[in-house]
Parts: structure tokens; sequence; C-alpha cells
């Protein structure tokens, strides 16, 4: 953390400009050394200042240097930002002349790391920078953005300041039993204090569901038997020619991907290869990889063949989906119908047409409804998103269960008072208040560098 690091902070390519960031004591001083113009020492923080960059007499570039002085920068060090034209061979010729005099290539996610250890974010906002870079949709903007303005942060630091209390108290009982005048925490008033903890943790897990939807979409699988038009519902649905389309059962040999916003909410299509018995066995590795993708569905959405009986197969499809969030499309009502669905008692079965430009209507509205997808269109954005933090709070959950069995079997408050410090140095990981340096490395190398 003594030395001073650089990177590129934008794409590296051909474009209008190009950003080399530099963080560190020494940030300031080494630029000067390579910069002509104003003299960078003296200048006020946060100016942007003309000049070129010019190495051992010879002019390299035409820049703009941004001068950001600490604590108010984004590491809480010396921050310079050098804004120079966009070839590659300028920007990487400006960054070997950095590293040639005494600055050091940035690791991936370094200048994140360096603003959490020095106390400008948490892990829970670090965390969400990365989220804010890789969201596609508004949705998980808005979902980023309030993880990174510290809301959620603030949910854990609640719970922690609760768990606090609880814990003096209880310390103060221990320590001070002959003082009268001191609240005497019971087992009564502690299973109260722990069943509003334990609320507030089931209320972040349960909205983690709805967060999940928005942070990775609904993973949505069309199967069915061949030639009942499950690669013309990609397209349709994709409104581009994607998948083959023809009369010829089993044209589709592999999985086709594509994916759609519906409400704001992203849908990741899979288009199966169609799933029957056969002997070909390019087609049978097909089959084979529908059913697998099958497995890790969010939605599946079963297509049938409205002027055709039902088949041996695709009975057995609907007996394969019976566990599934399920929607069984009816293909082709267009044509005359044949289909009779009268015995299978089936919910979410909706009619469509992919010829009519309207045709998949229904099928939209139904999924929207399924995923309540509408209540987004209202959300206050306050998810938990992250792998990491929901498995901590699930250890909490777990550490609550202890603690209820231990007020059940009257073990003393003693003992219960270990579990509830427990509880709160596990939500302060999910912080950062306590990590290990193996953790921090491993969750900013998934940063790209430069940030």
């Amino acid at each position: 953390m003594n030395d001073t690091i650089a990177s590129i902070a934008t794409a590296l390519g051909i474009s209008a400009i190009s950003i080399i960031r530099v963080s560190g004591s020494d940030a300031i001083k080494i630029v000067n050394k390579i910069f002509k113009g104003k003299d960078l020492e003296r200048v006020p923080s946060h100016t942007i200042h003309y000049g070129h960059i010019v190495y051992q007499k010879e002019t390299i570039d035409e820049v703009l240097v941004t001068i950001m002085k600490a604590p108010k920068t984004y590491t809480r060090e010396d921050v310079v930002e050098i804004n120079c034209h966009g070839g590659i061979a300028a920007t990487n010729k400006i960054l070997e002349i950095l590293f040639l005099n005494g600055v050091r290539e940035a690791m991936p996610g370094e200048f994140t790391k360096r603003a959490f250890l020095n106390g400008r974010i948490d892990l829970m906002e670090a965390e969400a920078i990365m989220d804010l870079i890789n969201s596609e949709t508004e949705k998980e903007r808005k979902v980023a953005i309030n993880n990174l303005q510290g809301n959620s942060s603030n949910l854990i630091k609640e719970l922690r300041k609760s768990l606090i209390d609880i814990i003096s108290n209880i310390e103060v009982n221990i320590d001070y039993p002959e003082y009268e005048d001191i609240y005497e925490i019971t087992m009564n008033d502690l299973k109260d204090k722990i069943k509003d903890v334990k609320y507030s943790l089931n209320k972040i897990i349960q909205e983690a569901e709805d967060g999940k939807i928005i942070k990775d979409g609904i993973k949505t699988v069309i199967i069915g038997r061949p030639n009942v038009g499950k690669s013309s519902l990609l397209n349709r649905l994709l409104e581009s020619e994607k998948a083959i389309v023809t009369d010829i059962p089993g044209t589709t040999r592999d999985i086709v991907e594509g994916d759609i916003l519906i409400s704001g909410i992203k849908l990741n299509i899979i288009d199966t290869a169609g799933i029957r018995e056969t002997s070909d066995k390019v087609e049978q590795i097909g089959v084979m990889k529908s059913l697998e993708v099958l497995n890790d569905a969010d939605l599946v959405l079963l297509l049938l063949n409205n002027n055709e009986k039902l088949t041996f197969e695709d009975k057995e499809l609907l007996e394969k989906v019976k566990d599934k969030t399920t929607i069984i499309v009816v293909n082709k009502n267009d044509l005359e119908a044949k289909i009779d669905l009268g015995e299978q008692k089936l919910d979410n079965v909706i009619y469509i047409n992919t010829i009519d430009t309207n045709g998949i209507l229904p099928l939209k509205e139904k999924i929207k409804e399924l995923f309540n997808l509408e209540k987004f269109e209202t959300s206050n954005y306050n998810y938990i998103t992250n792998t990491r933090q929901l498995s901590k709070i699930k250890e909490c959950l777990n550490i609550i269960k202890d603690i209820e069995k231990g007020i059940q079997d009257e073990i003393g408050l003693d003992m219960l008072e270990i579990d509830l410090k427990n509880i709160w140095t596990t939500l302060g990981v999910i912080i950062g208040e306590s990590y290990d340096e193996e953790l921090l490395d491993e969750l900013f190398s998934k940063f790209c560098v430069g940030k």
C-alpha cells in the first residue's frame, strides 16, 4: 500500500481518449516529472491541466491531466488521471514511461481494494461497484447503485447494533449482579429480541429471491418434441432469425441462446433440440444437452402442437416438468384444434402462434403474471444479491437455531452470549469489519484492471 500504482482505466483500443489512472503517495510527483505544462505539485486539488507528456526530450502525446489530492479521492490517496489520445501505441507508451519512473502496474481491482482498506467504502459497497460495472439492465443498475450508496450495508449495521445492545446487557448482568438499578435481561427478553433479529435476516433472504431475478434474470428453457415450433418461438421472442427453422424434424441439434427483456427483467432463453428417441448420434447428443439444461431452468416453456393429438413423447415431457415452474405453450392456435388436455389437469396453459406479430403476447403476459414482474416497477431495490453475503446471513440463521435451542434448554446467558457474538462477528465479515487477506485477494481479482 506504500507504493504508487497505475493502469489503463478505459478499454484498450482505438477511441477518442484513453484514461490512465495513477494512485499513491508519489502519484503527483512522478507524473509531474514527465508532464510539460503547469507545475502539478503546486496546482489546487480537483483541477484539470493541459500539456504534453515528454520523455527524454520527445513529445509522446498531448494530454489533459486531472489532479486529485488525498483524502477526497476514490482511493483516499493522491490520484492523477492522464487523459491521452485513444490510440493503443500512445496509451501503452505513457504507461511504460510511468513504470520506468517508479510506478508499479496495478493488480485487478487494486484501486477499489485500496478504497476499502483506506476506509472509503465497506466490502458490500466494493462488491456493488463490480455489480454496477457488470449490470446489463436498468433494474440491475438500480440494485447496484442502491448497494453502492450503502443502503444494504446499513441493514447489516443496524442488526449488528441491536446485537451489541443485547450482548452489552448480558455482560452487565453477569459482571455486576450486585447493582439493583440496571436492567436485568431475562430469557423471555432474549427470546423476543432474537425473534426480531431472525425476522430481519429471513426477510433479507426472502427478498434476495427477487434480487436474484433482477441480477441474474430468468433462465428460460424451451422444450418439446421435434417440429412443434420451438425455434420459431425463439425467433419471435428475440425478434430475429437466430435459430434455423425448417419443416424437417430434428433440425435443431444443439442449444441456441438469446436474451430479451420483459418488464425490465432479463429472460435468458435457451432453445433446445427436440426431445425424442433417435438413432442419430448427433441428435442424441442434442437431446442429452436439452435434458441437462432443463434441470437448471428457472422457467420451462413446454411446447405442444395445437393441431395434433397428444403423443406418448408429449406425455413423457409433461411428466418430466411436473415439479418445475412451467408454462404449457400450445402452439399453432391458428390451425384446427386437435389436442385434448382435459385429462391432464394442467396449470398455466396458454395458446399462441408464431405467425402473427402479436401471436406470442399471451405468453409474455403469463410470464409477467407467474413471476409477478409488475412489482419490480415500484420496488425500492434494496436487495442483497451477492452469494458471499447471503451465505454469511444463512450462517447467522443457523446460529440462531442454536440460541433458540439454548433458550429452550435454559443453558444460561453466558453460554448464549458466545453465539450472539458469533452472529455479530459473522455480520461484520459481510461488510468487511473483519476479513482475511485471502478473501480480499479472491474478491478483488474478479475486478477489471484499472478499477
